[in-house]
């Protein structure tokens, strides 16, 4: 019998075996996260290291040895097959939303609601103005531009065979780097799957895992059915063949969540079985080194999948999608993903109006599952490309006619069958909007003082006269008494105990403890903040903007936040409310303002056309009764926190981006005292971060911070 030896084990099966060892024992914690994390790194940092400059040699040396006729073949078939290809995935990105059950949503705040999209730019993108910045930028587009008109300038060289021979050592000398740096594969898969074992938090899943599953399907369909079904049925290459040159560079591709890094061995693989297939063709194995790096700067493969991700964030955010939107998407999303499908993000969710707090749920998803997806994804595509071109540059396209007929009967079924499947798994399972518990059971994050709660000021407290300052006040009353004002979400209200908190109820627990008192909370209306504290029986009230009608009847302590104007809206009338323009030249709206967001002067001369009715309350807006107010206009925050308790509804933030409103608290006229103390207290704790913290927690919803 003979011994077994680990070196006849292929490398994808030590891979994968790798990996699983390592996400077991990374599920079980272990003290040495550090270590394994520093060898992750750097195991990816030299997979890295050999990517760019193999893409720029392999471009150079295959375009440089191509004649302009080979070129010219190669860049049609290219061109035809891509799209084809491409055709293909569209495909079933369109089909895969009917895995999307029909739920019930809403979002927290983010800082991403309001963020601009950066502009998109494919000129500065595609043309490099300095070469050397691209590559040490890995600026990859600029890089593959640069590399492919340094083959074209070589092509027409007549005495070009030293230099090539040159470049092709150099390339070579790459290769045989990558291929010692992927001995070392195994190790270094297994500290990445300890790592993500480690790392992950499986809250972070939540809705997402309707878009995870639903990305799962989709590149298992084409990565191991479709694409691989393409080439059985129309090339001399099997089945088995394609899976085979590509399994190592997708096992490797899906562990470090990075197509770029595995580009050498594809290239490899490709290029040995078209040798091997078509040994009589000229220049047929020079197409991977062309054809493969360019694959990494266009908007193919797993880049695709980020159309995916906006028609879920979509489908999340209530929009709906008719048919013109579907082709919007293709045609003008498409060249976004020219770069980087993060950059290009913000701009895809603006196609559908989407909120870009859904830019947050994109991260999360990418680094969770989607971005390894995406890569095993570029993979399978980069490898079937280049068999593809090669086979027509050969001539040797041939439709094997009953491997055609069960592929056509077989895959639209299957690829049918398995997302109603998925929807008809995630509607079996008992989900429950979870928005409204996740806003109304948070308590305090930091510590808190003795409170005492009134529903309404106590008899002739407007009559009150002040005799002391505010200060001293406090100290010998013991307790501080603050006026909160009804409706203030998410800054004042009573959580699933009954219990008030809130952002700036916190921030008032906090004050209190620096001023060793307790606190007395008061409910109030807006309307009366002015009286009690001019009477002197409230010290203090909750934040409200910083605009001239509220600067008219209070002093306002130093701003502790900001709020962006937004407007509240029906899911499905959110594009209607996009663009300030429009919306203020609509003579058939009428928009709702909450009375501390009503500026007089400023409505008066912007709502010439339309109508802007001032109300006492948020909470009316949502009332059917007020049902001919057709949107709402409030801070982005607020607005936030109300499509919570409101789901049917969504946050827009019209362009062009408004400047923040500052948000501060009202105090007496004539107590320069504490408002000096409040401007020196406010700085301190945006030094400490702790206003930070807060507004983290309570704004944004980070439940983490709680913990």
């Amino acid at each position: 019998m003979s011994k077994f030896k680990l070196n006849q084990v292929p490398l994808s099966a030590r891979i994968i075996v790798a990996m699983t060892i390592g996400l077991i024992i990374g599920s079980l914690g272990s003290p040495l996260f550090s270590t394994v994390n520093h060898l992750a790194n750097a195991f990816v940092m030299l997979l890295q290291m050999t990517a760019l400059p193999y893409i720029s040699l392999s471009l150079m040396v295959g375009i440089g040895s191509l004649s302009a006729s080979k070129a010219k073949s190669a860049l049609k078939s290219s061109v035809v097959l891509t799209l084809l290809l491409i055709s293909v995935m569209l495909c079933f990105i369109l089909i895969a939303p009917l895995s999307f059950p029909n739920w019930q949503t809403a979002e927290f705040y983010s800082a991403n609601t309001i963020k601009v999209s950066q502009e998109f730019n494919l000129i500065t993108l595609f043309i490099p103005s300095n070469p050397f910045n691209a590559f040490a930028n890995a600026i990859i587009p600029s890089v593959v531009l640069f590399s492919v008109f340094i083959g074209v300038g070589l092509m027409p060289i007549k005495n070009k065979r030293q230099t090539l021979s040159v470049l092709n050592n150099l390339q070579q000398s790459v290769s045989n780097i990558s291929n010692l740096v992927m001995r070392f594969a195994p190790i270094g898969v297994f500290c990445i799957g300890w790592r993500a074992a480690s790392t992950l938090d499986a809250s972070q899943l939540d809705g997402l895992m309707i878009y995870v599953a639903s990305a799962l399907v989709l590149v298992a369909l084409l990565s191991f059915v479709v694409f691989p079904a393409i080439l059985a049925t129309i090339t001399p290459f099997s089945y088995r063949e394609v899976l085979k040159a590509s399994r190592e560079a997708m096992i490797t591709a899906f562990a470090t969540g990075s197509f770029f890094v595995v580009i050498p061995i594809i290239v490899e693989k490709t290029k040995y079985l078209i040798a091997t297939q078509y040994p009589q063709t000229a220049n047929a194995d020079k197409i991977s080194d062309v054809i493969v790096p360019i694959s990494f700067s266009l908007p193919v493969g797993g880049k695709l999948l980020a159309l995916l991700f906006v028609l879920f964030a979509a489908w999340f955010s209530g929009a709906y999608i008719s048919f013109e939107d579907y082709l919007q998407l293709i045609v003008i999303g498409i060249p976004q993903l020219f770069g980087t499908s993060t950059l290009a993000m913000q701009n895809l969710l603006e196609l559908f109006n989407v909120s870009g707090a859904m830019f947050d749920f994109f991260i999360v998803a990418e680094n969770l599952a989607v971005g390894r997806l995406s890569a095993l994804l570029s993979v399978t595509f980069a490898s079937c490309l280049p068999l593809l071109v090669a086979t027509s540059m050969a001539k040797a396209f041939r439709i094997k006619k009953i491997t055609l007929i069960k592929n056509l009967a077989f895959i639209p079924v299957l690829s049918v069958v398995a997302f109603i499947s998925l929807k008809f798994a995630f509607s079996s399972i008992s989900y429950q909007y979870q928005g409204y518990s996740k806003f109304i059971e948070r308590d305090f994050l930091m510590e808190n003082v003795t409170s005492k709660y009134l529903d309404k000021p106590d008899a002739f407290s407007t009559t009150v006269q002040p005799f002391t300052g505010v200060l001293e006040r406090i100290k010998q009353r013991g307790f501080i008494r603050v006026g909160y004002f009804r409706d203030d979400l998410p800054y004042s209200f009573h959580n699933n105990d009954g219990k008030l908190v809130g952002f700036d109820i916190e921030i008032m627990n906090q004050l209190a403890i620096d001023l060793n008192v307790d606190i007395e909370f008061v409910k109030i209306f807006h309307n009366q903040a002015k009286p009690l504290l001019e009477s002197g029986y409230l010290d203090i009230t909750s934040g409200v903007p910083v605009i001239p009608d509220n600067m008219a009847q209070f002093t306002l302590t130093m701003p502790y936040s900001t709020q962006n104007i937004a407007i509240v809206v029906k899911d499905k009338r959110r594009a209607e409310f996009t663009d300030w323009d429009t919306i203020l030249q609509r003579e058939d709206l009428t928009l709702g303002i909450p009375e501390t967001f009503f500026y007089k002067k400023a409505v008066a001369r912007n709502f010439t056309k339309g109508k802007a009715w001032e109300i006492s309350t948020p909470r009316l807006f949502f009332k059917s009764e007020f049902e001919h107010i057709d949107a709402m206009i409030y801070g982005a925050a607020a607005s936030s926190a109300w499509t919570l308790l409101n789901p049917d509804y969504t946050v827009v933030v019209p362009k062009p981006e408004l400047a923040p409103l500052f948000m501060a608290f009202p105090i007496n006229k004539d107590d320069h005292a504490f408002e000096l103390f409040m401007r020196n207290w406010i700085s301190m704790k945006q030094q400490s971060k702790t206003i930070d913290k807060l507004f983290n927690y309570w704004i944004e919803g980070n439940s983490s911070l709680a913990n």
